[in-house]
Order: structure tokens, then C-alpha cells, then sequence
């Protein structure tokens, strides 16, 4: 005897209840997890979707019913998203609530935006009589001569198109819908963020790809074509032409009837980003954002169900476009940490890609100029296809890379932030009338400490990655829990220049400002893009030339494309590197590359200049080499040497309470309860997360680690487990998170 996992009637309200029915044994070929069933439920029939399969039940089989009908074969879209978010509870530790709550859109407490339509209510001929009858009198109204003309060549038309563009009165169209010749009704309008764009095909001519372009595009279809759904790799050098190659997929897929999501993190979707899909495939092509309401992010996912969009391009939210027949998904810039949710279930829009396309037979392609170092070794593997792109598509040529070791400049008696090649640099350019970018990495800017006299960071002996100094004086390790004492020397020069790091992008432009007081500056930070399209109005000021130098943090690095930039000045190259997380390098290599990359993207030769208090640090050194293979071996080795992923993983446990002492105890208590179930499991806390307190929240962490993630999987059971034995601690909640990717 075989039971289904049954949820009933998808109103997102009763969706955290899963029941039990007996699978007829006709029916066990096609009930699978995520098949739509029919169910008796009470004295009704039911639509559902089997959630889980099962041998046993925790309950009496004889006070079961049965399915009464598994309605098709497959599942369609809501069956998918229903299956992807079971995959997603087991696998990231969440609850089924939190999973379909994220998987499925809620259309409650969602007012529908209504308009009215005005449509003929009689046959052409009778609206052809009843025009040539009006303009047979002398005086008549013209209001109605439109409205009639209008109705025999367009049967529907918008109330607001009539009262406004053709000046209809209202009187007129309630004069002629009392004749019985028009009818007036409230529809549904689903809105269209990209309804006031106008697409100038005729202005856009098809790219002509270069010969490594048709290559790889031709390997796609050929491997779509015969069924070949092998995840794909794409790594592509910036300015290599990746979206070009995207945009022959995309076509090749649309072409089969089927629907294309095309993810990108949203410090990237910039309207220039978007025009590029929306040129290409006109109306066909939405988007979402966090910037639109609830209801406009319904809207789109209903014209998805619809079929009036086949192209969805979004944040890792619009992973969950319920598309009906869903054939490819891209995931561009795939290294990027804005992929991993901080909420729960804190899921990894790359995994969860790769789930669906599974669940729904598309394919997945992921895109980078700097592959994740998980992504890379499972290309090497043979788990990906890999296609590579290692020049700029028309021969641009990428920036000449310099470093500059700013232990020196201090020894030269230079304490400005901007060091005297880039000042130099700044200078030839502002003489040639060329732009400049200055990028600030504050990522990491807070917690680490290090020399500015000879560039040594403290970092825990036990975990390789730095310590953080915390507002008790003391200097923690978030891996481990080990503490020690900060004293304000350089253990390994003696200097008294040690401390933590502190500037910020207005600080940047006082001093621009005074080194070149004619140059024209814009800066570019949460400040200054605060208000609507703040974002937009600077990088379009800054691309029409009304700028000479654009400052600004990590935002200005992401997917923009200016040909007049011909100089990148990287400051505090290394911040990053110093982050308490083991991914410190892959991070950095990522944000360095990918901001030298913003220079040269036109035909005049340019330049990026990297300061650094670590100029020998195998990071930068590839930076500099722009050699993406030589990092890859060194931070492999690393992560192999220290069993961190993708040789091993982490269960992070977030206990969290108003009361500290509530949180300290829960935490303690659960890694007993762990270690008392499993002794061989490595459990570190509990002990304060990097940012102790949120909200007047304290937050404590426990960490484990495993070479297999199953294990974690059973370990978090174990905490959930022992948590609700324990009745719930009052005042204190947990979360898990796999493999924790914004520090602790």
C-alpha cells in the first residue's frame, strides 16, 4: 500500500496543512510528488497536489480515503512550485509554510486594479446603420460619430481611451448603451512595467556573432535538441558577449513554444540591462523588481500563467514565475552572494535553478567573468558543461592592471587615500577629456583589524580567516568562538598604525574635489540614490559625459557599460579580503575583476589601478594578471586544506531572544542536545553573531561543520527536534541556514 502527502485548495492560508490518502494501485505509475490529484475532502471533491509518497503513514490507514483521480501526467506549473518548495523544506531547513509561502505568489490581500472596456454589443451592420442614420442629420453629436467609427474597427475598447483620446462625453456612451448598441464591463488590469517603453525595432539591427559566439550557440541547440538538460557554464571574461549568446538561446527556446527566466542580481538590473532583453523580444519580455508593489509582482506572474509573457527577467525571486511549459532559466553573474536569501528558507537561487529545471525538463545556464569556486570545481568534474570565452567580443581589449602597495605610499610620507599614480592618472585623463571610475570597496569595512604599516591582519590560528573586534574590546573569531585579547600593536612589525578601517564615499569626493576642483563629480552611494530613479538619472548623467569622475561602492561596478571610461581606481582593494568568512577571496576576486572590467569597454586604451596594504596576496596578484585559473588553484587548495565547501559544509543555527541570557541558554542547551545525539559532530557556540543585536533581538550562533551535508541535514532535525521537545524555550526562535554565505 502506497500514501500520497495531499494539499488541498491553494489559497496560501490553508496551505501549511499537508493530509493523507491511500494511492489506489492504478493510480501509483502516476501519483508522484507534485501531480495534480482530485480528493474527497469533508462531503466536497477537491483540486490537489501531491505533495510526498510514502509506504507508511503516522496514521490509522483504515480512517483513510482514496485518491479519486490523478488529473495528468507531469505536473503543470503549480505542481512544479509545489515540488520545488518540499525539495527546498528538506534541503535548507525550513518549514513547508515558509518554502510555498516564498514559491507561490499571494493574491490575498491583493486588490485587483480594475479598468473598464466598452465593447459592441450587435453585429457590425446594425453600428454601420445607426452611424449612417446620425450623420444623415444636420447637427449631431460628433462625440457619438467617433464612438461608433471607433467600435466598427475595434470591437473592445478602454473606457479611459475613449474619454480621453477621442473626447467621447460620458452621456453619449450611456445614451448608446441604453440602445442596447454597446456594453460596458469591468475587467482585470494587469499591469505592465514595461507598458510606456516602445520598443524602435527598426533602430536595432540583429548582433552578428563572432565565430566563438555561433560556436557555442550552435552546441546549445544541438545538445537542446536531443534532450541534453546538463547544466551549462558559461565563463566569459567582461565584455566577452555573454548577453549576445543568452539572446541566441533565449530565441531558440522561445521558438520551441516554450518560456525563458533570465535571473540577474538586482544591483545589476539597471534599465540599460532590461532594454537589451526588451529590444530583442518586445512585448514578450517582463520583469520584477523590489522597487514594485506586491499587486504589480502578482500582475506579472498572472500575464506569465497567461502566456502574454514568455521572457521573465527579475531577481532570484522570479526563479518562481509560474510559467506553464518553463524550457531554459539563466542565471547571470552566478557568483553573486544576492542569490542566497537572508530570509527563510534561505535558499540559493543557483541550486534551486538547478532543482526546477529538473522538475519542469528546462535547462540551466549559468553566466560569469568569475565563476564561483563551487561552480567551477563541479564544471571540472564533469557535473556542468563549460563553454569559455576568454577575449572581448570585438576585439575590445582589457585594461592594463596596476598595483599599488600603499605600505609604500606611507613610507613616501603619502597619507591621502588616493595614491600618486592614480593621481597622476586621474590627471592625464581629466586633460584628455576621459572618464574615470572610482570604486570603494567597504565591503568588510567594519571588524577586521590590520597594520597600515606593514598590511598584517589578525586572523584566528585555528580557521584562517580574520577575527573581528567587538565592542567588548576583544577580538572574536566567528568559526570557532575563540577570543583574544586586542592590543593596539602590530604583533608582527610593532607599528602603532593598527586599528580598523574608516572611510566612505563622501569622504572620497571632499578629497577629489580638492586634488581637481574643475572636474565635474558624481557620487554614487545609498545616499545619493535614494529617491525614485535616483539610480537610473546618475549613471545616465554619468554615460551622456555631464560627469568626468563617478565615485561610488559596489553598485557601480555591477552590469554597466560606459565606453568613455577609460581609468579604474580601485581603493582599499583588500577591505574585503579581510571579511570574517572563508569566502573572503572568492569575494574579492569577484568585486576587483569585475570593477577593472568597467574600463575599456571602448576602443581607446585604458587602465585600472588597485591599492593595496597586501600587494603579494594571491588575490590580487591574479586580479592583476587577470588570471581567473591561477586563483582558482590556490583558493581550492585552501578550501580543500580546510574541508571548507565545496568539500565540506556548515549548519548555521540562529538562536534569537529580547533577552540575552534567553539566548545564551537556548543555544547551549540545543548544542548539547546535538552532541548528545551524535557525539562525532563538530559544534562550535554558542556565541554572539557578528551583529549581536538587531531590533533590541540579541543573536546567538551555533556553527557545524561536516563533509557530508546529509549529516548537517539530520543535525538540523536533531536542533528542531529538541527545540520542540524542549517546548518551544519562551521568548527564543531558531533558523538554519546551509552553508551561510553573509558571515555571522
Amino acid at each position: 500500500m502506497q500514501y500520497a502527502g495531499v494539499i488541498v485548495d491553494i489559497s496560501l492560508a490553508k496551505l501549511d496543512k499537508c493530509f493523507s490518502y491511500i494511492i489506489p494501485e492504478e493510480m501509483q505509475k502516476d501519483a508522484l510528488p507534485g501531480a495534480a490529484v482530485l480528493v474527497p475532502f469533508g462531503s466536497r471533491t477537491l483540486d490537489g497536489y501531491i505533495l510526498w509518497v510514502s509506504d507508511t503513514v503516522d496514521f490509522d490507514p483504515a480512517k483513510l480515503k482514496p485518491i479519486l483521480k490523478v488529473k495528468q501526467q507531469g505536473m503543470d506549473s503549480n505542481g512544479q512550485l509545489l515540488a520545488l518548495a518540499e525539495w527546498m523544506r528538506k534541503h535548507y531547513g525550513a518549514t513547508l509554510n515558509q518554502a510555498l509561502k516564498t514559491v507561490l505568489p499571494s493574491a490575498k490581500r491583493q486588490t485587483p486594479k480594475m479598468r473598464k472596456v466598452v465593447h459592441a454589443a450587435c453585429s457590425t451592420q446594425v453600428l454601420s446603420d445607426e452611424l449612417a442614420v446620425l450623420m444623415a442629420r444636420t447637427r449631431h453629436s460628433l462625440g457619438k460619430e467617433r464612438l461608433l467609427k471607433a467600435l466598427l474597427t475595434q470591437p473592445d475598447i478602454p473606457w479611459d481611451e475613449l474619454t480621453h483620446r477621442l473626447s467621447v462625453p460620458t452621456a453619449d456612451i450611456r445614451d448608446l448603451e441604453k440602445k442596447g448598441l454597446l456594453a460596458i464591463e469591468e475587467v482585470r488590469s494587469l499591469r505592465n512595467p514595461l507598458g510606456a517603453v516602445s520598443a524602435e525595432k527598426n533602430h536595432w539591427q540583429l548582433p552578428q556573432l563572432n565565430h566563438l559566439q555561433q560556436q557555442i550557440r550552435d552546441d546549445f541547440v544541438e545538445r537542446y535538441d536531443r534532450g541534453d538538460r546538463t547544466p551549462c557554464l558559461l565563463h566569459g571574461v567582461t565584455g566577452s558577449g555573454k548577453t549576445e549568446v543568452y539572446m541566441e538561446m533565449i530565441d531558440h527556446v522561445l521558438k520551441k513554444n516554450r518560456q525563458v527566466i533570465v535571473l540577474i542580481p538586482e544591483i545589476a538590473l539597471t534599465y540599460q540591462t532590461v532594454m537589451r532583453f526588451y529590444l530583442r523580444f518586445g512585448g514578450k519580455v517582463s520583469i520584477l523588481n523590489s522597487r514594485m508593489s506586491a499587486g504589480e509582482r502578482y500582475d506579472q506572474f498572472l500575464r506569465a500563467k497567461e502566456g502574454e509573457v514568455t521572457v521573465m527577467v527579475g531577481p532570484r525571486s522570479a526563479l518562481f514565475t509560474p510559467f506553464p511549459d518553463l524550457g531554459l532559466i539563466i542565471v547571470d553573474e552566478e557568483h553573486d552572494s544576492a542569490y542566497k536569501s537572508q530570509q527563510p528558507p534561505k535558499y540559493h537561487a543557483r541550486e534551486t535553478a538547478i532543482q526546477r529545471a529538473k522538475l519542469s525538463d528546462a535547462t540551466v545556464v549559468l553566466g560569469s567573468a568569475t565563476p564561483s569556486v563551487a561552480s567551477f570545481y563541479r564544471a571540472k568534474k564533469g557535473e556542468y558543461h563549460l563553454y569559455s570565452m576568454q577575449q572581448r567580443a570585438g576585439g575590445g581589449q582589457l585594461p592594463s592592471i596596476h598595483v599599488t602597495d600603499l605600505r609604500a605610499e606611507l613610507k613616501a610620507g603619502n597619507r591621502s587615500m588616493i595614491g600618486r599614480e592614480l593621481m597622476l592618472a586621474l590627471k592625464d585623463r581629466l586633460d584628455k577629456n576621459e572618464q574615470s571610475m572610482l570604486f570603494l570597496n567597504r565591503r568588510g569595512m567594519a571588524g577586521f583589524v590590520s597594520c597600515r604599516a606593514c598590511g598584517f591582519v589578525i586572523k584566528c590560528p585555528h580557521c584562517d580567516v580574520s577575527m573581528s573586534l567587538h565592542k567588548d574590546g576583544r577580538l572574536h573569531c566567528h568559526y570557532c568562538g575563540y577570543k583574544s585579547e586586542y592590543k593596539k600593536v602590530c604583533p608582527s612589525c610593532g607599528s602603532k598604525l593598527i586599528g580598523t578601517m574608516k572611510a566612505g564615499t563622501e569622504r572620497v569626493q571632499q578629497v577629489i574635489e580638492q586634488l581637481f576642483p574643475k572636474a565635474r563629480v558624481l557620487r554614487m552611494d545609498a545616499d545619493t540614490t535614494r529617491s525614485k530613479n535616483g539610480h537610473e538619472k546618475l549613471l545616465q548623467a554619468f554615460a551622456n559625459h555631464e560627469a568626468d569622475i563617478l565615485i561610488g561602492t559596489q553598485m557601480i561596478v555591477k552590469g554597466h557599460d560606459f565606453p568613455g571610461v577609460t581609468l579604474m581606481g580601485i581603493l582599499a582593494a583588500d577591505l574585503s579580503l579581510n571579511i570574517s568568512d572563508y569566502r573572503s577571496g572568492e569575494r574579492t576576486f569577484d568585486l576587483l575583476l569585475q570593477a577593472c572590467g568597467r574600463a575599456g569597454r571602448g576602443d581607446k586604451p585604458s587602465d585600472a589601478y588597485i591599492q593595496t596594504y597586501q600587494p603579494d596576496h594571491y588575490v590580487i596578484q591574479s586580479v592583476k594578471d587577470s588570471d581567473y585559473f591561477a586563483f582558482y588553484e590556490q583558493e581550492i587548495a585552501y578550501r580543500k586544506l580546510m574541508n571548507y565547501p565545496p568539500f565540506g559544509h556548515l549548519l548555521q543555527i540562529e538562536i534569537t531572544s529580547l533577552k540575552e541570557e534567553r539566548a545564551q541558554e537556548t543555544g547551549e542547551y540545543l548544542r548539547q542536545a546535538i552532541q548528545k545525539e551524535d557525539a562525532s559532530l563538530a559544534v562550535f557556540g554558542p556565541q554572539p553573531a557578528a551583529i549581536a543585536k538587531i531590533s533590541d533581538t540579541y543573536r546567538m550562533v551555533l556553527l557545524i561543520r561536516d563533509t557530508s551535508y546529509e549529516r548537517l541535514v539530520k543535525a538540523k532535525d536533531m536542533a528542531d527536534r529538541a527545540f520542540r521537545e524542549a517546548g518551544a524555550p519562551k521568548g527564543a526562535d531558531i533558523w538554519f541556514d546551509f552553508d551561510p554565505m553573509d558571515g555571522f
